[in-house]
């Protein structure tokens, strides 16, 4: 199945907000201190709408079926480190390589805005995930950078854009 990746519009704020809403919960990652509870989730391409920010919405067969982005690290004060934020796939739309062509767009557009770093938080159930990030360069780290809110995470990994 062909996956097409496009920024988010609009009308897909709903879609996007249903499958994080959906997502989260099948890893355990619904309660206290996960993204589920930004208040971002509803109206994501508001959110993403921000410089030096961006978020993609994976389609296939004409059907959002996933999407992720990137923006800057809350509280780093440097404005160099970004993170990866919200990549979420519906069942169907895993092992199909979108993940995979997903990060990479998004590292890209990281990139072009100047990040020298991306980062990202996840949980230590998230094997397929983790597995995809450190193919993708990303390496484990020892705690949380910046001051997401996430504190429910137990998982970090960064990148260097410099690759």
């Amino acid at each position: 199945m062909n996956v097409t990746i496009r920024p988010i519009e609009a009308k897909d704020d709903p879609i996007v907000a249903a499958i994080i809403r959906r997502v989260m919960p099948e890893f355990g990652a619904d309660g206290p201190g996960f993204a589920i509870h930004d208040p971002e989730v509803d109206f994501m391409s508001q959110s993403y709408g921000a410089p030096r920010s961006a978020y993609f919405v994976v389609e296939a067969a004409g059907t959002v079926v996933g999407g992720g982005g990137v923006a800057g690290l809350a509280g780093d004060g440097t404005g160099t480190i970004c993170e990866l934020r919200k990549m979420y796939f519906l069942p169907e739309a895993r092992g199909l390589g979108a993940g995979r062509a997903l990060i990479e767009r998004c590292l890209a557009v990281a990139k072009a805005f100047g990040y020298q770093r991306c980062y990202l938080e996840t949980l230590e159930g998230m094997h397929a995930a983790q597995k995809l990030y450190r193919a993708n360069g990303f390496t484990e780290i020892a705690g949380p950078l910046g001051n997401t809110g996430h504190f429910s995470c137990d998982r970090f990994f960064v990148k260097d854009l410099s690759d």
